[in-house]
């Protein structure tokens, strides 16, 4: 693959809103999830959920697309000089040449569950209800399109939990093929009750803040989410910058919501993403983890990773700061990635004093620093969907 420049990024979590916040809280150990206060939820859970008032109100004339998936968005892209870093791309190349690629797996679901709870006596929806420019999985993309007077190609990915990390690889094969110059890529994500009550009924939801491979895991924490960044062609002078520099992905089909117990498509996709990257196991310095603490999740990537790396290289999941973000987690984690390498920073897994005795891989608990010019990224979902990025400083 050609490496990519990361020409800008920004993140809006439980743990920040921007960049600079997120930074501190990574550096200080500071974890955003707390008890679940949203009405009609599964009792005793933990979440990391926004505040209201973290989010961004929708334009007026956008205002058919408001739901909270899009005011999160709204949020992010108001963040850090993201949107006048997508408008100068615009002026740049011209609006035809800029895409947008966008993952969810929520979307506006939370509209959908509002609306249905105000039918009339016929059973009629309200008629302020827009279906499309909400709860639809492709209004993520035709917002953020709108909203940054964009003409080129929109797409929305909704591969479970990989969603996010697939929008990059997307983002560098349209670039690649020549039908975008720069791609707006990433993902968000909210709470909503058929998400919290579908992994309650699966019985994967954490009793407390989640433990990411630690040996008393009990499950995951939802969180809400979104990362954005903004991918063009690199050029000489952008040496030593961000890139984006290899991605894989895989699809193992081996069931519809456990991973294969080895790990083979996890192992699959960072072999695809390292062999994309033109680079050795050797040459990574961190292992950003899709880690979500669920006792199979978190074994069955050790598993994998050992198989690589076996325990040469520090490896760590983020979901103790933010929980799992679902669709958006692969692209805010991939800008978690971004400022480890710009900070020298790993980030060691939160609310676990030790990892796993029956780990291989050398999972990290405290934060470390040191130089750190390449992190290999991982993110699986549902059905098998595996997705690994590799982040790091371009040549």
């Amino acid at each position: 693959m050609t490496p990519l420049r990361i020409t800008a990024m920004t993140a809006i979590s439980a743990i920040g809103t921007g960049l600079a916040e997120t930074r501190a809280a990574l550096h200080a150990r500071r974890g955003g999830l707390a008890p679940c206060t949203l009405p009609g939820m599964p009792t005793g859970i933990w979440t990391g959920q926004l505040r209201d008032a973290d989010l961004a109100p929708i334009p007026e004339p956008l205002a058919a697309f408001d739901c909270r998936n899009n005011r999160i968005a709204e949020a992010a892209l108001r963040l850090d000089g993201f949107a006048a870093a997508v408008l100068d791309a615009r002026e740049r190349l011209g609006a035809a040449r800029v895409a947008v690629i966008l993952g969810t797996s929520t979307s506006g679901i939370e509209e959908t569950e509002r609306g249905y709870a105000q039918r009339d006596a016929q059973g009629a929806l309200p008629a302020s209800f827009d279906y499309a420019r909400t709860h639809d999985l492709h209004s993520l993309p035709r917002y953020v399109r709108a909203r940054l007077g964009l003409r080129g190609p929109a797409l929305s990915i909704s591969t479970a939990c990989t969603s996010g990390a697939l929008t990059l690889l997307e983002a560098a094969r349209m670039i690649e093929v020549g039908i975008a110059d720069a791609v707006v890529a990433g993902g968000a994500d909210s709470l909503c009750r058929l998400t919290l009550h579908g992994f309650a009924s699966l019985e994967l939801l954490s009793r407390g803040a989640c433990r990411p491979c630690s040996a008393d895991r009990d499950g995951i924490c939802i969180g809400e989410a979104a990362g954005l960044l903004l991918l063009e062609r690199a050029t000489p002078r952008d040496s030593g910058g961000l890139g984006l520099l290899g991605a894989g992905a895989s699809s193992d089909g081996h069931h519809m919501s456990s991973p294969h117990p080895d790990g083979l498509g996890a192992l699959a996709a960072m072999r695809a993403a390292l062999a994309s990257a033109g680079l050795a196991p050797a040459q990574i310095d961190f292992v950003s983890m899709h880690g979500t603490g669920t006792r199979a999740n978190d074994a069955m990537e050790d598993r994998a990773i050992a198989q690589l790396f076996g325990d040469a290289v520090p490896a760590s999941s983020t979901k103790g700061y933010t929980g799992h973000t679902l669709g958006a987690s692969g692209a805010l984690e991939a800008v978690f990635a971004g400022l480890c390498i710009e900070d020298g920073l790993i980030p060691g897994c939160l609310n676990i004093e030790a990892g796993d005795p029956g780990f291989a891989t050398r999972i990290a608990v405290g934060n470390g620093t040191g130089r750190v010019d390449r992190v290999l990224k991982n993110a699986f979902g549902f059905g098998g969907s595996n997705v690994s990025l590799v982040i790091g400083r371009l040549a």
